[in-house]
């Protein structure tokens, strides 16, 4: 039977499992995530988000399962998905010996990209870096950077991007600005999966939100229907609505997290 590509997922992940050595990384995780849509895998240090992306972004191989993107297994075809994905790390991949400007040129040159000047200025203006084009990127506040650093990773129109934990170690407000840039991509049109221990980050950004807890997906949903797992608000003077954080707490419990593959 044939998936009409309307409806089909941006992004399907089935029974997938992954363990170094003895120690089981990935316990048979699943979900779904839909075409123009922000979905956080929420964490712990490590449950395994690293890892699980790393596969869906054709780095590492998955032990068993099957994961698909736009369609693509991502074992089976890993160049083909390669052409519609992009993965921005954990830390800004930027040159700072070069200039904002010179950066976003040179990946376009590499992708042999016609008008790399263009597509640089376009970019820059987009990530409202413009001003600051000509600076060399190591002069770059932690905010800048990783907006220069996603607005790389977009070169040559992926339609999907995975931000491997987009705001570790930057300030609150290099932390807004990043968020402005995710939900810009989304309104784009642009799939993106995130990661993230932030649960206000999840709670902000997110359409769907799964939490993985030692290798599995323990509960999935949108921010209401997880707010819905726990007992309704009750009433003494002031009315408290669970907050994410609750829920959170609630699924994972008190399990000291292995360190993250």
């Amino acid at each position: 039977m044939t998936i009409n590509p309307a409806v089909q997922p941006a992004i399907r992940v089935q029974g997938i499992t992954k363990s170094f050595k003895d120690v089981h990384v990935l316990r048979g995780v699943d979900f779904d995530v839909k075409a123009g849509s922000i979905f956080a895998l929420l964490g712990s240090n490590g449950a395994g988000k690293t890892t699980l992306v790393r596969i869906l972004s054709t780095l590492l191989k998955a032990d068993g399962g099957i994961a698909t993107v736009r369609g693509i297994d991502v074992s089976a075809k890993p160049s083909e998905v390669r052409e519609s994905i992009s993965l921005t790390g954990q830390f800004a991949a930027v040159d700072g010996v070069l200039s904002g400007r010179e950066n976003l040129v040179l990946i376009a040159k590499l992708r042999h990209l016609k008008k790399p000047g263009a597509i640089a200025d376009d970019l820059l203006a987009r990530f409202a870096l413009t001003e600051a084009a000509g600076r060399k990127a190591s002069a770059y506040s932690g905010g800048m950077r990783r907006r220069l650093d996603i607005a790389m990773s977009l070169i040559g129109g992926p339609p999907i991007i995975f931000l491997d934990e987009p705001t570790t170690g930057l300030d609150p407000q290099a932390r807004i600005e990043v968020w402005q840039t995710i939900k810009q991509l989304a309104a784009e049109g642009t799939t993106v999966l995130l990661t993230t221990q932030y649960l206000d980050e999840a709670e902000h950004l997110a359409d769907q939100i799964a939490i993985l807890h030692e290798g599995t997906i323990i509960q999935s949903g949108t921010l209401t229907e997880l707010k819905q797992l726990l007992p309704a608000a009750t009433v003494e003077y002031v009315e408290k609505q669970p907050s994410l954080e609750d829920v959170f707490l609630a699924l994972v419990g008190d399990t000291p997290a292995r360190k993250e593959l």
